[in-house]
């Protein structure tokens, strides 16, 4: 029976520890034109290929994984792997098909163009 113990015991001591990495939501600036939304999103040190962009049906969501490569134990940390996420909900009238991302200083810039029945236009009055 005692060998059962010793089983027990060193089975809970080879669990790998592992912690989660936690979600935030990455801190955004958000412009309107006639032409465009434009979205800044503060995702410092995420890698390019690790950022998803999605928009569908009326809602954008944004991802990012920002992965730290650590030598030695930690004594303290505060700057650790994360996960950045947000969503938000756009008009239908962005064009899908033409929207463009690109990432510069761990900033995400977001171009969505409105599509050309959502810019204003003026309407010119005929006299009668």
């Amino acid at each position: 029976m005692s060998d059962k113990k010793e089983l027990v015991k060193t089975e809970k001591e080879m669990v790998e520890k592992s912690r989660p990495i936690p979600t935030v939501a990455p801190v955004v600036d958000i412009y309107e034109n006639d032409d465009e939304i434009l979205l800044h999103a503060d995702m410092p040190g995420v890698e390019k290929d690790k950022i998803t962009v999605n928009v569908d049906n009326g809602t954008l969501t944004i991802t990012g994984v920002r992965e730290l490569e650590t030598k030695g134990a930690a004594s303290w940390e505060e700057f650790g792997d994360v996960e950045y996420r947000r969503t938000f909900s756009v008009p239908q009238t962005i064009d899908v098909e033409k929207v463009n991302a690109e990432l510069k200083d761990g900033v995400l810039r977001l171009h969505l163009p409105k599509s050309e029945a959502a810019k204003p236009r003026q309407i010119e009055i005929k006299a009668g």
